[in-house]
């Protein structure tokens, strides 16, 4: 599920840096998303960013994504349109368990992780895979960051993703790594403690997609109009499709419905993501595109609700699901 395709260039503090060619000796265009005539193209970040998650706090927009077994880890990105985006710092400076993570390791560390703005302070849930679920929290999101503390110890929970309800409640939703856990393609939801530094209980599988939706991973949690929301990819990384589940209670039974595929667009596999909103009312989705060599590189699609459904990028067919675009107008973020 989540292979190693961490490239340089995705942790450079600069997001655009021209790539020499030996064999012409020339300096290729440096790829700019914003066209600068109120559009854009994709991929936003065109750089090996898997796995993002995205918040909206005020004017600002904060993404994060996996880091696996780099350091420094979790990177922070910023932005004021969703477009133009800039590396701002790391959440880790050393992985945990520290022990472990003294020697060389692979295929373990940061994997899907997730960012929330709750009672004037973000929160990162960060899994891995070999050992649970962490939160790391702090006031500013320039830090300081301290250390992880262990929410849900495991082996294979991933994908962890927060909800604080409106009664108070806190809960977790999260997905397995067949790898570690010997089962994949559910998704359970935990209650947590209200300061959502530890669960509960074992939580309830909510979902399972072994029928129709293999691979369902990546889980995002969200509460709109009196629907629970998990927006979630599955088919894989490279062939799949994001899907929204809703229900009416936390623990469902939970609807389902596809709402974004390839389509007829060159955007394989639309992955998993993130749902932000503007000021101005309008709606956007973060995801990842698996290029291989080049990356997960990360694309934004305009994003609407019909029915109290979403549907993300644009319906051509009428279908009632979307496909990604290429090209689109700008966000309207209100500044």
């Amino acid at each position: 599920m989540k292979l190693f395709r961490l490239a340089i260039l995705g942790f450079s503090t600069c997001l655009h840096l021209p790539v020499i060619s030996n064999a012409q000796n020339a300096v290729s265009q440096v790829w700019v998303a914003d066209n600068g005539n109120g559009t854009y193209k994709n991929p936003v970040v065109n750089a090996d960013y898997s796995d993002p998650d995205a918040i909206r706090v005020g004017d600002d927009y904060y993404m994060i994504s996996s880091s696996f077994t780099h350091m420094p880890g979790l990177p922070i990105l910023h932005s004021k349109d969703l477009v133009n985006w800039s590396l701002i710092g790391h959440v880790l400076n050393r992985q945990a368990p520290f022990d472990h993570f003294s020697k060389v390791q692979h295929g373990g560390g940061v994997w899907a992780p997730s960012i929330r703005y709750h009672n004037n302070e973000f929160y990162i849930y960060s899994p891995d895979p070999d050992f649970g679920i962490y939160v790391i929290k702090a006031k500013n999101i320039l830090g300081p960051w301290p250390e992880p503390v262990l929410v849900a110890a495991g082996k294979g929970l991933i994908d962890p993703c927060p909800l604080w309800d409106d009664n108070g409640k806190a809960y977790l939703v999260h997905a397995y790594a067949g790898s570690r856990a010997g089962i994949k393609s559910v998704i359970t939801v935990r209650e947590m403690s209200p300061d959502g530094t530890k669960t509960l209980d074992e939580g309830v599988l909510v979902f399972d997609g072994h029928d129709a939706d293999p691979t369902l991973e990546g889980p995002k949690f969200y509460k709109r109009n009196g629907y629970y929301y998990i927006l979630a990819p599955a088919g894989g990384v490279s062939t799949g499709w994001q899907l929204a589940l809703r229900s009416k209670n936390v623990y469902g039974p939970y609807e389902r419905k596809v709402v974004m595929d390839q389509g007829k667009s060159p955007v394989n596999g639309p992955h998993q993501g993130a749902w932000v909103d503007t000021k101005t009312g309008e709606h956007w989705f973060l995801h990842f595109q698996d290029k291989e060599a080049y990356g997960r590189v990360v694309h934004l699609q305009p994003m609407k609700w019909v029915n109290d459904w979403p549907v993300i990028g644009v319906d051509k067919d009428g279908d009632g699901k979307g496909e990604p675009v290429m090209e689109y107008k700008k966000p309207n973020v209100g500044t």
